[in-house]
């Protein structure tokens, strides 16, 4: 799926992995792309930049800091976006359970996966067009219903965290036009994923991307994988 030309992604985290995989599949689709990365080092955000003529900009903040964010809102100020995607994760691994991880780690996880992006959606929302969409890296783990297995029990709550906070900010919007997304990728070959991850990125962020396309305009808020399909809540 092609997008028509003039349309514009902000895609908070694509330094590595999803997020510059996204930013790279928005490029190829004809959209202009604004991406962020964490710190000052280069990274293959950077690389790829230097090879879009123009159509991808790097900024800097990190999500954890809400003063960054702000910043970061104050120079994109005049700037207007089909498409805010907030991409953030971490894990602990699959071993630790609430009976023996740090308190710094389970603040670490939630502070990332759950707070900071929906600080940034908060922050940044008044940048997306009216027919816009705001979707945000969520994961199946996330799924309270479809826990069935147990294991990653930090990350699963992290993401279970996010969906109910996308949730409230759903409700607190009801009147709002704009699309909302809960998006989860599958099991992917990342470094958060590792090598066993049963999809490959070429296999997941297409799908992710014409999942947000065939949501488009429609408003409301759903929590969809990377074939489109729902995923229980």
């Amino acid at each position: 799926m092609t997008a028509p030309a003039g349309r514009t992604a902000l895609i908070i985290g694509a330094s590595r992995g999803l997020g510059l995989a996204l930013a790279a599949e928005y490029l190829a689709r004809g959209w202009q792309v604004t991406a962020t990365v964490r710190g000052a080092g280069r990274t293959g955000l950077h690389d790829l930049a230097r090879s879009s003529a123009g159509r991808l900009v790097v900024e800097t903040v990190d999500i954890t800091v809400p003063e960054q964010v702000a910043a970061l809102h104050e120079r994109l100020a005049r700037a207007a976006f089909d498409l805010l995607f907030v991409n953030a994760g971490v894990t602990n691994g699959s071993g630790e359970t609430v009976a023996d991880v740090s308190t710094d780690t389970f603040v670490r996880l939630m502070v990332t996966n759950a707070l900071s992006p929906m600080r940034v959606v908060e922050t940044l929302q008044d940048l997306v067009a009216p027919n816009g969409t705001i979707a945000v890296m969520s994961s199946g783990q996330g799924s309270v219903a479809n826990n069935d297995k147990g294991g990653f029990e930090v990350y699963r709550a992290s993401k279970s965290a996010l969906n109910q906070l996308m949730r409230s900010f759903a409700a607190r919007h009801a009147g709002d036009p704009r699309t909302l997304l809960l998006m989860a990728p599958g099991w992917v070959q990342t470094d958060l994923g590792g090598p066993a991850a049963r999809l490959t990125i070429g296999q997941s962020i297409p799908g992710v991307a014409d999942t947000i396309e065939a949501q488009a305009a429609k408003g409301g808020l759903q929590y969809l994988d990377y074939q489109g399909q729902t995923v229980r809540w």
